[in-house]
């Protein structure tokens, strides 16, 4: 199995800020979606696909294409691409790409993507080999989950995974806001609910939390994006309705927590 440690020292160039938000102006532009993920590339944008645990509704069956893994999916995540291959000078031209814990491809990727992760569950096989992929360098992204009741939940399959695991808010001056964007000013990212009723928030989510999980060497493996939907900002950027405001911080940070993974 190959191991999934960050290429350190890539070369990175990201345009003027205005150009981030060229989905609003020249509408959305589409990637084809080939076969075989593993296309040459530098960055491959991966979805993790997990079992579902938790929550009325989101028990479909094994892995299904309409449980919580797969929301926003393929759009949100493709919106992302573009922005990435616009923006920077990682070669991504590989098409998305969804992983499975019991695929040893897995190893190959060094940033996941993972969302609704209050409903993930996990086999004692599965959060091992989880762990294994964050040891080896691996990096995860959480996102989309809201209120204390998913919170109790994504800690109780992430436990699993990092038994010892301390999660903490991340400090403005982490290197992490700073590795590409310099950002600053950090607010709650709504989903689309925003569009409608003009909250930023879901069930008892009140807060935004930026959190994290590190290693012993300080390293981040897991970055929380709790009581936010980063997904939906990338999906809605392209539209009127959504604002700019929160689709642009959403692209910044996601484009930073990349960045971190492929270079600590």
């Amino acid at each position: 199995m190959k191991l999934a440690r960050p290429l350190v020292g890539i070369a990175l160039l990201f345009a003027v800020s205005v150009g981030l938000f060229g989905l609003q102006r020249g509408g959305r532009r589409q990637f084809d979606y080939g076969t075989d993920p593993l296309v040459p590339s530098e960055f491959y944008f991966s979805r993790l696909r997990y079992n579902t645990g938790y929550a009325s509704g989101a028990s479909f069956g094994y892995r299904s294409a309409r449980n919580t893994w797969s929301q926003d999916w393929p759009r949100a995540d493709d919106d992302c691409l573009v922005v990435l291959r616009r923006l920077t000078r990682i070669d991504s031209p590989s098409p998305l790409n969804v992983v499975d814990i019991d695929d040893d491809r897995m190893y190959d990727f060094p940033w996941i993507y993972a969302v609704g992760v209050n409903t993930w569950a996990f086999t004692d096989e599965e959060a091992k080999r989880l762990r294994e992929y964050l040891a080896r360098g691996g990096f995860l992204m959480v996102d989309h989950f809201h209120g204390e009741d998913d919170w109790a939940h994504f800690m109780a399959g992430m436990s699993m995974v990092l038994p010892d695991a301390i999660v903490e808010d991340i400090p403005d001056n982490d290197p992490i806001y700073s590795v590409l964007y310099s950002i600053q000013e950090k607010f709650q990212i709504p989903g689309e609910v925003y569009v409608n009723t003009g909250r930023t928030y879901e069930k008892d989510g009140y807060t935004p939390r930026w959190r994290a999980i590190r290693d012993s060497h300080g390293r981040i493996l897991v970055a929380i994006c709790a009581n936010m939907h980063l997904g939906d900002a990338w999906e809605w950027a392209n539209t009127g309705e959504y604002p700019e405001k929160f689709s642009g911080l959403a692209f910044r940070v996601v484009l930073n927590y990349i960045t971190y993974s492929m270079t600590h």
